[in-house]
């Protein structure tokens, strides 16, 4: 993979330029972080070099100034929530979170339950916390928020909520998704720091849109891409361009909430340290692009794959038709379409040529690999095969594994098991692989290819199984399905 991104220069000068907005308060700054932090692989896919948990990396070199506060809505804790990606509920995922930087050596010093109004799973769930041994806040629902800035900024507001104990210079906020309040969290901090003669700052630490860059520029077109589902939508700073003659680029919501901001921080301080929205964010991404066009290729390929996630989400019934359309109208902004992307160019010519569902992949050093399905195997399963064999040097013609152990295993799926698709699967393959590889030098150097597939661009014409797009991103691969329904 081309290496577009200096890792190491972002950890220096983003821990940096942290430590100089600690500095510009009473040394207590609220940090709130938004994204993902420990597997932002986005970031990784749009920024070639940037490591998914670069931004754990950057903190771990402020560990001892810094402390967590995890933040949970008390709606999301009534309604189950579930962060999609991993298919865990948000209150669980705010454990996880909380046992994840403990085993980091990070201070997770306490969680805050928003947004609550005596929801009842909210008050079990702050007792389980209380068993538990976690400390645990309150902050309520304030009417007429985040408008009503009278109210807000005042002890029937702000003041209301249970002040959160910290110790560090750096409070970082966080939460398991969107929308769990960790910003009315840090603003409620700063109202009760200045009541207790503290006056303390805040800053938004968020990747995505990449301020610096340009409003059309790849990066910033495949940030709208991601947040489709939410209509998130890049714009010039007006407040910044005002304030400073300058360009910069935020998102909407940012940007539609800053005058409420800017008078709740008149309304705390007695004036805005900040000039506009991009002003509160700590974001040196941007000045760490060490090659431009693998970024701009990179992120249009990001722009493709979020197009067929949604395009497939729709095939499985979702009501997402609007979050297709917004993707499509960025293919015109990025002048892209599909076909942009060789693998999957190289699975449709497959399926012409051979009337079979077809897959493709394109390896580190740009080579293309095709397959297509047959009795004995699905295409994907097939891929995987004709790649190991090319890394290995071995000729295509070799069968790996022998017909006469495929066929009992599709007997036990159909006949025991209770089977529609005999064809085997990605996992099956490799397992039987394996079994091969004890007698076989073929297939124990075929296996140790497998790394090699890390980072490298999947297409297939047909959706695969849940358990072959789990294969694939357990190997880093890059996936993404036409929306058609396997027969």
């Amino acid at each position: 993979m081309k290496i577009g991104f200096d890792n190491d220069k972002y950890l220096k000068i983003q821990s940096e330029h942290i430590r100089e907005r600690i500095a510009e308060f009473d040394g207590k700054l609220y940090m709130e972080l938004g994204g993902k932090l420990f597997d932002d692989h986005h970031a990784s896919r749009v920024l070639p070099g940037f490591k998914p948990d670069s931004k754990l990396r950057m903190l771990a070199q402020l560990r001892d100034q810094l402390e967590i506060v995890i933040v949970i809505s008390a709606d999301d804790i009534e309604k189950n929530k579930v962060r999609a990606d991993l298919g865990i509920t948000y209150d669980e995922d705010v454990l996880r979170l909380r046992d994840e930087f403990q085993k980091r050596n990070f201070l997770v010093t306490s969680v805050v339950i928003t947004h609550y109004d005596g929801q009842r799973a909210a008050d079990h769930y702050r007792h389980r916390l209380e068993r538990m041994g976690i400390r645990s806040y309150i902050h309520y629902i304030i009417d007429g928020y985040p408008h009503n800035v009278e109210l807000i900024a005042s002890d029937q507001g702000f003041g209301r909520n249970e002040y959160v104990e910290t110790t560090r210079p750096l409070v970082v906020v966080t939460a398991p998704g969107p929308g769990s309040g960790k910003m009315a969290v840090c603003l409620s901090q700063l109202y009760n720091e200045q009541k207790r003669g503290n006056r303390a700052g805040y800053a938004k630490f968020e990747t995505f849109p990449v301020w610096n860059l340009p409003l059309k520029h790849p990066v910033n077109i495949a940030y709208e891409a991601a947040t489709a589902d939410l209509n998130d939508v890049n714009m010039i700073d007006p407040f910044h361009l005002e304030a400073y003659g300058k360009t910069a680029v935020n998102y909407n919501r940012d940007i539609e909430i800053f005058p409420v901001l800017n008078a709740l921080f008149e309304s705390i301080y007695g004036e805005n340290p900040y000039k506009s929205p991009t002003d509160m964010g700590v974001n040196m991404v941007g000045f760490c692009i060490s090659d431009d066009e693998v970024c701009c290729r990179a992120s249009c390929d990001e722009i493709i794959r979020r197009f067929y996630t949604a395009t497939n989400k729709l095939a499985d019934g979702a009501d997402n038709e609007n979050e297709v359309h917004k993707i499509q109208m960025l293919f015109s902004q990025a002048k892209i379409t599909t076909a942009y992307r060789r693998p999957t160019v190289a699975a449709y010519e497959k399926k012409l040529a051979t009337g079979h569902t077809a897959a493709a992949i394109e390896l580190a050093d740009g080579t293309i690999i095709t397959s297509k399905s047959s009795p004995l195997l699905g295409c994907s399963a097939a891929l995987l095969l004709n790649a190991m064999k090319y890394l290995a040097g071995i000729d295509h013609d070799v069968k790996l594994i022998p017909q006469s152990m495929i066929e009992p295993i599709q007997k036990t799926k159909i006949e025991y098991l209770g089977g529609h698709n005999p064809r085997l699967h990605t996992d099956e393959v490799l397992v039987a692989l394996s079994v091969v590889s004890q007698n076989d030098e073929n297939c124990r150097r075929a296996l140790v290819q497998l790394p090699q597939l890390r980072d490298c661009q999947v297409h297939s014409t047909v959706m695969l199984s849940e358990v072959d797009r789990k294969i694939f991103k357990k190997l880093g691969c890059g996936l993404t399905c036409d929306p058609v329904r396997k027969k």
